[in-house]
């Protein structure tokens, strides 16, 4: 009986001797990687869009990782897919956070899906960085937003449309899918309408929900309201995969860009993948960057996207494009990495005080800037014409890069001044 409880206690030992040194190998191998999170829908009706993000963030951090990582560690990715269910965001954000033990979190498109996450991150003191346009009327600590803001996208847009050289636009038809974004940006336009005298019997406002295919009645409306006398404009927040039908109802109608211009805040290179785009040419999209933008940083950014989507075999890859939420992506890992070196730690509050006043040289040609104060880059903006191969022509530019005003001027209401800093 002894020597079997001997046996026994030897046992014991050595097996809590195994799992010691399984939690230190196990520990240390933790210790040679930081985690970072993608949270992206790769599912439903925004993966049209969203797929790419992901893809270009893989790619930025295995960029990262050959150049040396960061602090000396690789970066390991950590994907989770929300399938386009906005309340699945928030539950995917607090795996990432509380299982995961991510660093940051690069991901969400829709601000439906930002406005989801948001509670989580501020909960769990975590990271976000947002790579799309967005309503403004926001400035979280918890978060970078690396997109546009409305006076970096949409109000600029709109001068353009009422500009001789846009067609001088006097009537518009604000439409959007209908949640947080569009008609938040709706509104802010409307009040920037009335402030350059446009009446609301000319101001057309229509929205549908996500993953809506029937155009038909909506394009016949817009074509009854632009038929009215006054030269009119499409003001289109239409998200996901509801573009491809919208647009194909446009070439049915036969509404071309010279009679009635549509300029696009959601669409780029990636959502004229599926699309007949020849009946669309001369339409119109607003963004920071576009992939057919001619210079050495954009041309090497394409060819290294290229060579990456053929290595590894993404569906893609016949047709490699780039765009802007990519590019706000592939700015916002290398600012956060530049951070995290300056910061010597993956620490939340350390690497927030780190990111103010980070430059990035980016494709679109421009230093991007972090502004100090507001979590927002200055960008410079840029509207494009479609052309026959799913392209944009830049027809207009700013001088340079444009501070973001968070926070409107055109509605009231807001309790924050343009430049509050953000605060722990």
């Amino acid at each position: 009986m002894q020597n079997r409880r001997n046996f026994i206690k030897t046992l014991t030992a050595i097996a809590a001797g195994i799992a010691l040194m399984t939690g230190s190998l196990t520990s240390s191998a933790a210790d040679d990687t930081i985690k970072v999170g993608v949270l992206h829908s790769l599912s439903g009706t925004m993966a049209i869009s969203e797929t790419a993000l992901k893809d270009m963030a893989l790619m930025t951090i295995d960029e990262i990782n050959k150049k040396g990582g960061v602090l000396g560690k690789k970066l390991e990715p950590v994907v989770v897919d929300p399938a386009s269910d906005w309340p699945l965001f928030a539950t995917k954000a607090r795996q990432l956070l509380t299982q995961d033990k991510v660093a940051v979190t690069f991901g969400c498109w829709t601000s439906v899906s930002r406005k989801s996450v948001l509670p989580v991150y501020k909960e769990l003191n975590g990271l976000l960085f947002y790579p799309v346009q967005y309503e403004g009327e926001e400035l979280e600590k918890n978060v970078f937003y690396t997109g546009a803001a409305p006076n970096q996208q949409a109000i600029p847009a709109v001068e353009y449309l009422m500009s001789k050289q846009g067609g001088s636009a006097k009537r518009f038809v604000l439409l959007g899918t209908d949640y947080v974004y569009p008609r938040t940006t709706n509104k802010i336009l409307r009040a920037f309408l009335h402030s350059k005298g446009v009446d609301d019997a000319d101001i057309m406002e229509e929205y549908t929900p996500f993953g809506h295919s029937d155009y038909q009645t909506i394009v016949a409306n817009i074509k009854k309201f632009a038929s009215e006398g006054k030269k009119t404009a499409v003001v289109s927040t239409i998200n996901g995969d509801s573009n491809v039908p919208f647009y194909k109802e446009l070439g049915n109608a036969g509404l071309k860009a010279k009679d009635v211009p549509v300029v696009a805040f959601s669409v780029g290179e990636e959502e004229l993948r599926g699309v007949d785009t020849k009946p669309l040419v001369g339409h119109l999209a607003a963004w920071n960057y576009f992939m057919s933008i001619k210079n050495p940083t954009n041309a090497a950014w394409i060819k290294e996207w290229s060579a990456y989507a053929k290595e590894k075999n993404l569906p893609s890859a016949s047709k490699p494009l780039t765009n802007d939420p990519m590019e706000a992506t592939y700015i916002g890992i290398h600012m956060w990495a530049q951070a995290v070196e300056k910061a010597k730690s993956t620490d939340t509050d350390k690497v927030i005080a780190a990111m103010a006043g980070q430059t990035y040289k980016a494709p679109s040609g421009f230093v991007a800037e972090m502004d100090p104060k507001n979590h927002h880059l200055h960008k410079p903006v840029f509207i494009g014409e479609v052309k026959a191969d799913g392209q944009f022509n830049v027809v207009w530019k700013t001088p340079g890069p444009i501070k973001a005003q968070p926070w409107s001027p055109y509605i009231e209401g807001d309790d924050k001044k343009p430049d509050e800093p953000v605060t722990n």
